[in-house]
This record gives structure tokens, sequence and C-alpha cells, in this order.
């Protein structure tokens, strides 16, 4: 299709504006474009792609469904245009390999602040973006090639995968000084069903475990709030709002001394194993590979 040849970056990038400020006058504003500029540029992409792309409403504008359809590729485009050029920066100033690695949240704040220090330590020359999401996002990225590598859960299918112990982590339940579990050392899941929990959001692979967990034994999990970091769980189990469960690891000093206290767990499903996986030892860079045996090797920390 000729019109292909049309679709230039930054009109694009201004696409993407305007599909965020719902205005082409604000999105004139933020791009310190004029509006005829930005209507003509608008245009110009509509005759491209041979489809309307905006409504033009009295109070802004509305993406049509081919609308919608290009924003998503338009975000995709600028985004790895945006990384390619940092990468081309990175060598520029003597970096040698970048690895794009996503973790989930148990790992980076138990584990991972040490583990990259040590690795960079040995290997100044490799730069490492380091992105912290859900268990499930992080298997979708490195299948999708988003990420290199990705450390996530072992609740999280991921079939077509090459991976490796990571970590193995405990889970404990965490309840305020003057709770009623709270003189246990150690306790059954199942009893702790009767109170209100703090838990993660919707997605995370803990949430997906104390879920499956309460369904097993046919009871429901008392969900009140749900947070985005241990740091919100404890905060909001400090506060009386529920009682919660996360690694052991993550209970620091200073959460204790806030009057939380850890309860150990009895089920065998407290213990878990973190893995690390990327599509295919043999497509890493030799960077992204050294990464990956150094990372499994910690196994055993």
């Amino acid at each position: 299709m000729s019109s292909y040849f049309h679709y230039d970056l930054q009109t694009l990038r201004l696409f993407a504006v305007v599909a965020e400020l719902g205005s082409l006058t604000k999105a004139a504003e933020r791009t310190h474009m004029t509006l005829s500029a930005v209507s003509k540029r608008i245009a110009e992409l509509e005759r491209s792609t041979g489809c309307t792309l905006l409504i033009r409403q009295p109070r802004g504008v509305e993406l049509t469904p081919a609308g919608k359809g290009l924003l998503a590729h338009a975000r995709q485009v600028v985004e790895r245009v945006n990384r390619l050029a940092n990468e081309m920066s990175d060598y520029a100033t003597g970096v040698r390999g970048h690895v794009r690695m996503w973790a989930n949240t148990s790992a980076i704040v138990q584990f991972m602040p040490r583990d990259v220090r040590n690795f960079l330590d040995d290997n100044p020359s490799v730069k490492i973006t380091l992105e912290e999401r859900l268990s499930g996002e992080i298997v979708e990225a490195v299948m999708s090639g988003d990420a290199d590598i990705g450390i996530f859960a072992d609740n999280v299918p991921a079939p077509d995968i090459q991976k490796a112990v990571y970590r193995r982590d405990k889970l404990v339940l965490l309840v305020p000084n003057d709770h009623p579990l709270a003189p246990h050392d150690s306790v059954a899941f199942v009893d702790t069903l009767d109170y209100e929990y703090v838990g993660l959001n919707e997605g995370s692979s803990l949430l997906a475990r104390l879920l499956a967990a309460a369904f097993s034994a046919e009871r429901t999990l008392k969900v009140r709030i749900q947070v985005s970091s241990f740091d919100a769980i404890c905060r909001m189990i400090e506060q009386g709002l529920g009682i919660g469960v996360l690694p052991e690891a993550a209970v620091r000093n200073e959460i204790l001394a806030a009057g939380l206290r850890p309860v150990q767990l009895l089920d065998d499903w407290a213990d878990r194993t973190l893995y690390i996986g990327t599509r295919s030892l043999d497509a890493l860079s030799p960077e992204a590979n050294r990464l990956f045996n150094f990372m499994a090797g910690r196994a055993d920390a």
C-alpha cells in the first residue's frame, strides 16, 4: 500500500497527544504548534490511512474505532523508536549491552536490588532496564519480545518459556499486635478466613494464590481493601483495616516497630518458587545470557 510511506513519526506522536487530550486546541498548546497546523497534520493522516480517525465535537474530539486502532499502533511505534534512540545513546557512551528485564514485586522487594548491584559490579558496561509488573504481564512480555528476561511466580502458567529457579521464598501472615491471631507462632490459612484481608490488586499472583487456597477450603476470602504494593498492605494493616499475606523477607524491622507481627503459615503453598525465564536462551544477547545465568545461579544464595 503506497500510503504506508506517509506515516511519519512526528504525526503519529501528534495523533497520540490529540487522543490523550481529546482536543486539537489543547494538543496545539502542548506541542507549541498552531491549531491549523495540527488540523492539517491530522487531515493528512486520515488521507494516508483512508479512514476517519476523529469525530469533531463542540467540546473536543472523539476517536473512531479506526482511530483507536491506530492509536494502539502509534504508541507502540513511538515507544520502540524512543527505545532505539536510548539504546543508540547508550552505545555511544560506552554501554556494550542493554537488557530489558521485568520482575514481579516479590522479587524486586526481596532480592533484586542486591543481585542487580552485584551483577553490574562485575559487568559495568551492561545497562539493565528493570520494570516492576504483575507475573502474568511478565510472561506475556517475554513471549512477545518486549522483555528479554522475566522473573515471575510459580503459579503463573509459562509453558513456552525456558525457565530456571531464581529464588525461593516463604509467605507469612501479617497482623497487628493486638489481633486475636497475634499470640500464635503459626496458623493454618483456613483459620484466618474469618477475618477481613488487605490484598494486592487484581491480577497479582499472590492474590490468585490466596483466592485459590480459599476456594480449595470451600471458603471465601474477605478482601476489604486492595492496594498495589507491600508497603501499602502494611500501612493498611497498621491502621486496623485487615490482615494480609506477604513474603517473609518483605517484613522489615520498621514494619515490626510499627506494631505488626508476622505469623507463620502452615500451608505447603506458602513456600513459593520465583522463576527466571526467557523466550529462547539461544536468542539472547551475550550480555542478557550472562545476566540470566547469574540470576539463575542465585537460587541457593
